[in-house]
């Protein structure tokens, strides 16, 4: 099995910054694509930004010249670095991942259990 978990939450002022973070363990052969997904009360989960095993990323538009999404493959980690924060950017951040198992398996997809972050002052 693989687990993913997410760290790096908390509490932070509008225009403050987070970094989360995705560690993935367990049965994990490779990594392909991983993304950053957010929910927020009363709102269907979102793409916050993904990145391919190749590093190619994209971000969504509220997010684009803010967030940055980066990756460490010798880790199994994945990272976002959230900058000037807004109260809308408040959410359960959860990170996603497509991991085979051996080099022979398919591809699953995983969802870690998210991080609370909450932007106020």
């Amino acid at each position: 099995q693989v687990q993913l978990v997410e760290s790096g939450g908390g509490l932070v002022q509008p225009g403050g910054s987070l970094r989360l973070s995705c560690a993935a363990s367990g049965s994990v052969f490779a990594i392909n694509a991983m993304s950053w997904y957010r929910q927020a009360p009363g709102k269907q989960r979102e793409l916050v930004a993904g990145i391919t095993s190749d590093e190619n990323t994209n971000y969504a538009d509220s997010v684009k010249g803010r967030f940055t999404i980066s990756r460490d493959n010798a880790k199994n980690m994945m990272y976002l670095q959230m900058n000037v924060l807004k109260p809308e950017d408040a959410a359960v951040y959860y990170c996603k991942a497509i991991i085979r198992h051996s080099p022979s398996s398919p591809e699953f997809q995983y969802w870690g259990q998210g991080t609370q972050v909450t932007v106020s002052s």
